[in-house]
């Protein structure tokens, strides 16, 4: 498992959590978890080097909960990760 650590101030440059510009482009963006104070996301984007990345990041849960992503660190750990085709069997009413 390939880590990679992105300055947190590049990764806002160039548009990251939610959009993404310059050549990066924010590929998966969902809600994993949440509490009362905090929402918590784990997104994939791809970066300037065609490679693509997953890390998480909090928001707050309210208006009045001023929390930003990634608002403590000066860098943020990011796992590389590419796309696999799964099978998947499920259940269905007849």
């Amino acid at each position: 498992m390939a880590k990679v650590n992105f300055r947190t101030e590049e990764l806002k440059e160039y548009g990251l959590p939610w959009e993404g510009y310059d050549g990066v482009e924010v590929i998966l963006d969902q809600i994993v978890d949440q509490s009362r104070w905090s929402i918590y996301h784990d997104i994939i984007f791809k970066w300037t080097d065609g490679k693509y990345y997953s890390t998480g990041y909090s928001v707050g849960a309210t208006e009045c909960q001023d929390e930003a992503p990634w608002e403590y660190e000066n860098e943020v750990e990011c796992v590389e990760v590419h796309q696999v085709e799964k099978m998947v069997k499920v259940w269905e009413a007849v």
